[in-house]
């Protein structure tokens, strides 16, 4: 039984692996779409550019996992019944438990590392990639100027330098600034040097001419200087940035309620995601087995099992459905949580009963041989 438990494991594991790999990298892609413009018009460095997009991956892998292995476990036991595999070892007096049993072990194995991201990666990377993203959209820390190119730091501010010094410097810098609706400026210098403080980043330009011209008089004036700073990034730092409720831990979330900075919307979209961490994980184990109780204690058939496919699929999507319609509802009314619980917990129960206690013989039609003869 345990040569049959690792070569079932192996396949389901394969499978899986194959499936979540691939609508992973297709996703990732999708996503990558967003991101392509901080590339292409901020200049944003293709490492950190892999950096951003990865972190999303946990939270992609936790929703697509109970998918994956439900597609994978259906895949694999169809294969071993349309093979004969799994008849012989109906016949070998083999239990549906028993021929259940990697999967069983497949979905525990899914749910312990879903429990895992749930509670600590998730947060970790969700945070790690607000930070970063808010970063590039507010900070220009991660530009690198091009030399003899315009770089758009933010909407209406563009910026050209000639050279980039070794000691971290600039040269033949010219800066056009347009995010005033009444005027615009054009500034020259010979060099400037970019600083950071609390206020954001700003850029220190040296001997120099400001040129400024008003949208609503056409008053130009001109401005020498030896020593001018502007700024480049948010004037309000850091501490702009909010958290969001993926970033927080799940005692935080199903705490919020004694957060008093929190409206009741909020409180009641946080505890839901606190509890949605917890179930979530699981659905990877009910998944599982909804991918191969049916075709464990069906009946062969040489034309194939579909009716069986499509009826553990059409189970699939509608608790799939209800999860998430129920998890809507819990967000304007908490007293639809238990229901969340409920759909998880009925499901999987009924899937060990039948495994447990289902016989294959007491199902079988009566042959009447005897009663043919008689009649005879």
């Amino acid at each position: 039984m345990k040569i049959l438990n690792k070569y079932i494991l192996k396949q389901t594991i394969v499978g899986f692996l194959l499936i979540s790999f691939s609508l992973l990298a297709i996703l990732w892609l999708t996503q990558s779409l967003h991101f392509v413009e901080l590339i292409t018009n901020k200049g944003l460095p293709i490492g950190l550019f892999i950096e951003l997009t990865s972190l999303l991956m946990p939270r992609l892998f936790s929703i697509l996992s109970p998918i994956a292995a439900f597609a994978a476990v259906l895949f694999v036991y169809n294969r071993m019944l349309t093979d004969r595999e799994l008849v012989v070892m109906k016949s070998a007096g083999i239990s549906p438990i028993k021929n259940a049993q990697p999967t069983i072990y497949f979905g525990l194995i899914l749910s312990i590392l879903g429990v895992y991201l749930n509670i600590w990666g998730i947060p970790l990377a969700e945070a790690k990639f607000n930070d970063l993203q808010w970063q590039i959209k507010n900070d220009v820390s991660h530009l690198l100027f091009k030399e003899g190119q315009f770089t758009e730091i933010q909407t209406g501010l563009t910026v050209f330098i000639s050279q980039r010094e070794q000691d971290g410097s600039i040269s033949g810098l010219l800066l056009n600034d347009e995010r005033k609706k009444d005027t615009r400026s054009t500034i020259s210098a010979e060099k400037g040097r970019i600083v950071y403080g609390e206020q954001g980043p700003r850029i220190i330009l040296i001997n120099g001419i400001r040129q400024e011209i008003s949208t609503k008089t056409n008053q130009f004036s001109s401005l020498s200087f030896k020593r001018y700073s502007v700024d480049l990034g948010n004037n309000q730092g850091k501490k702009a940035k909010s958290e969001t409720a993926r970033e927080k831990t799940t005692w935080e979330l199903l705490h919020a309620a004694e957060d008093t900075t929190l409206d009741e919307d909020d409180i009641k979209q946080y505890i839901v995601s606190g509890h949605k961490r917890l179930l979530n994980p699981f659905y990877n184990l009910l998944f599982a087995l909804l991918g191969c109780t049916g075709l464990i204690i069906g009946n062969f058939n040489r034309r194939g099992q579909t009716k069986i496919i499509a009826t553990s699929i059409t189970i699939m999507v509608l608790l799939q459905s209800l999860d998430l319609t129920l998890e809507n509802l819990s967000t304007k009314s908490l007293s639809f949580l238990p229901l969340m619980y409920l759909n998880l917990i009925i499901p999987l129960g009924l899937s060990f009963y039948i495994l447990l206690y289902y016989n294959p013989m007491a199902h079988r039609k009566p042959s009447f041989v005897g009663d043919q003869k008689n009649e005879n």
